[in-house]
């Protein structure tokens, strides 16, 4: 082995090593209940994770991973002040023609890129359990590729045990970005936005947030193993009894109104004389587009669609005031 592809394997080695462990501190961080500061710091650690990941892989796949100009046959590298080469950050990474990744582990990563840009120039509140099953699905989305890109050995699945806590999961939980009035609202701003210009496929893949229903459970027998949570393949004859039973399992996508939407329902309604004036009087003196409210949400950054949750609060208006609008 030539002197320079045993440093390219060094250097691989090494990117490997500290991916792998940014990914161990970042889940044992988000475990940690004495850490309030976790989610973010598991959002930081997680994304060095992934880019050193994908360096590694560039690295063996002799793909250039470095910022430079084509000056005719020369290639002009990007350096810091200090001389030290600029390598791609995570979003380039997925950006490039030959990355590895799929489409919905991608849509985790950039939520996760534009959630780190939000939070690291102000201090947020507990965002821990509104981000949970996106957080779950990027860990899980890393371990399957660690093995996938560099072998099986390789998985951390080994070194981490189940978090156990001493809460329960309430039925709460469903509406739990709605209900949390505490979320800073440029953080609900930008989840709801990014939502928002997602598919339905895209937003209920497991790859890009892990979703699952829990349903209290104990062992039929003795010496039967008794799990806290147990796993059943979603094609199995249990998993289709249980969506028939609870319908809840697959999140979807919330049903949006343009104003005019809104406006035509309550005049199907039976208020003939409610319009659009009205409609923006109702909502300009609640304040109802703040991002903390809920109500709704900017479609691709443009136009504002309202949620079921505001059509109610209309409907309750206008029953309030059958008088002026019937």
């Amino acid at each position: 082995m030539s002197k320079r592809n045993r440093r390219v394997g060094s250097i691989k080695s090494e990117l490997f090593k500290k991916s792998r462990e940014a990914a161990l501190a970042a889940v044992q961080i988000f475990n940690n209940p004495n850490i309030s500061f976790k989610s973010e710091s598991y959002v930081v650690l997680m994304i060095i994770a992934w880019t050193y990941l994908l360096h590694a892989y560039f690295r063996d796949q002799k793909i250039e991973y470095r910022y430079c100009k084509q000056n005719g046959k020369r290639r002009e590298f990007d350096k810091t002040k200090h001389g030290a080469y600029k390598y791609w950050e995570l979003e380039r990474c997925l950006n490039e023609a030959k990355s590895p990744i799929d489409k919905d582990t991608t849509n985790n990563l950039r939520f996760l890129i534009g959630l780190r840009h939000e939070i690291e120039h102000q201090m947020t509140t507990r965002i821990d359990d509104i981000l949970s099953a996106r957080f779950q699905a990027c860990c899980l989305n890393y371990n399957d590729y660690i093995k996938k890109l560099f072998g099986a050995d390789n998985g951390i699945e080994k070194h981490l045990s189940f978090s156990l806590q001493f809460s329960t999961i309430s039925t709460e939980q469903k509406e739990l970005l709605e209900e949390h009035r505490d979320l800073p609202a440029h953080i609900q701003g930008y989840i709801q936005g990014f939502d928002a210009v997602l598919s339905d496929d895209e937003f209920s893949s497991p790859h890009y947030a892990y979703r699952i229903l829990f349903v209290p459970k104990t062992a039929n027998r003795k010496g039967q193993a008794d799990r806290v949570i147990e796993f059943v393949k979603s094609d199995s004859a249990l998993a289709e009894a249980v969506n028939k039973e609870y319908a809840v399992i697959k999140e979807t996508e919330k049903k949006k109104y343009l104003p005019k939407q809104v406006v035509d329902l309550m005049k199907a309604e039976g208020y003939s004389r409610f319009s659009v004036h009205y409609h923006s009087q109702l909502w300009q003196s609640m304040d109802a587009k703040s991002p903390g409210n809920g109500y709704g949400t900017l479609v691709a950054g443009k136009v504002w669609h309202w949620y079921e949750r505001w059509v109610e609060v209309v409907r309750k208006h206008c029953q309030e005031n059958e008088r002026v609008y019937s």
